[in-house]
This record gives structure tokens, C-alpha cells and sequence, in this order.
């Protein structure tokens, strides 16, 4: 029985550790919660914490994706956001957990976060509150889910899941092409689409 809880943190890990829009670590968690009929509470704890612990590592590893893949102008231009993040705490921390109590991929999130070498513990606490908050009502969710498999497939290809990742390569999209010096700075908006090395 242990190991169908190995394996949620395994799943959720795994969803939150990638670099790109994915599906949201929950699905993987309401999937091993119904197919093996385990404790809803114990599951939001382990995948909770594998999200985290995924979520943590994509920070780490966003800065050398960044220098590796990015123009040094860009890295400075998502650099110049990340500082301006910190330069209001609160904000940014309520923005952080504003965005991930929202059914919302949190990559473009993590990403600029980890681009910008925004320090774990600014942004952590608030994804982890976030995080389990929205968890929580997705899983308890789950046993509807489960009485209702077929319209369930049905909307995996309903316009809101593709809106939803649409918006998350929109997101991505700013993060990456908008110059984020001149749009602070000069409250215009410019494109630099010369990114890559």
C-alpha cells in the first residue's frame, strides 16, 4: 500500500519538474487516488510536497537553461522583473499565491522566478499555501471525477483545458519576448524576439 503513495510523489514530482506547460501535478494525484482508492488527506500531502520539492528543482535549474539557451539581454530583461518583484514583498508573495490558488500551469511562474534567481524562500511558503489549497478542492473533487469518467475525457479536449494551455503559452510567450526594462521603465511595450544564443 505504501508504494501507491511513492508513486503520487513520484507523479507529482515528476509534472512539476519539467521546464514547459504540463498537465497540473493534481491530475496525476486524483488519478492514483481513485484508481487505488487511497486516504485524500495523505495524498494532498505527498503530492503536495512532490510539487514542492519538483517545483524547487525547477528553480535551481531554471538559471542554467536560461544561460545556456537565452541571449544575455534577455536574462537581464527577466532578471530586471524578478528585481522588481522583490523590490515590493508583499505583493509579490500575494501575486505567487493569487496565481497558484488559479487552475493555472505554474511553469512560466517558476521559470522566470528561477530565471531571475529569486531566492526559494520568497516564493516557496506562498506556492506551498497555494498549492495545497487548490490540491485540496481538486482532489475532494475527485470522487465526482470519478462518477463522471466519460465527461471527464470528454472535456480533456473542451475549450477550457485548451484555453488553459493556450494562456499558459501566451504567458509563456511574455515572459520570454516582451522587454520587461522598457515596459517598466517607459510603459511602452517591445517585442525582442532575438533571444537565443
Amino acid at each position: 500500500m505504501w508504494w501507491q503513495y511513492v508513486l503520487v510523489f513520484l507523479g507529482a514530482l515528476l509534472f512539476d519538474i519539467v521546464p514547459f506547460p504540463f498537465a497540473p501535478a493534481f491530475t496525476v494525484m486524483v488519478f492514483f487516488q481513485i484508481l487505488f482508492d487511497l486516504n485524500v488527506w495523505v495524498v494532498i500531502v505527498i503530492g503536495v510536497a512532490g510539487s514542492v520539492l519538483g517545483r524547487y528543482i525547477l528553480l535551481l535549474y531554471a538559471p542554467l537553461l536560461s544561460n545556456k539557451f537565452l541571449k544575455q539581454s534577455k536574462n537581464e530583461d527577466i532578471k530586471f522583473l524578478g528585481g522588481k518583484m522583490r523590490e515590493n514583498k508583499w505583493k509579490g508573495i500575494l501575486v505567487v499565491l493569487a496565481y497558484s490558488l488559479l487552475p493555472l500551469p505554474t511553469t512560466p511562474l517558476f521559470l522566470g522566478a528561477g530565471i531571475s534567481r529569486i531566492k526559494a524562500a520568497y516564493i516557496i511558503p506562498a506556492f506551498l499555501v497555494g498549492k495545497f489549497t487548490s490540491d485540496s478542492i481538486a482532489l475532494h473533487l475527485g470522487k465526482f471525477a470519478s462518477e463522471n469518467q466519460q465527461s471527464i475525457i470528454d472535456d480533456l479536449f473542451s475549450w477550457k483545458s485548451i484555453a488553459s494551455f493556450a494562456l499558459a503559452i501566451v504567458m509563456l510567450f511574455c515572459l520570454f519576448f516582451i522587454n520587461w526594462r522598457t515596459l517598466i521603465q517607459t510603459k511602452k511595450v517591445a517585442f525582442d524576439f532575438k533571444i537565443f544564443n
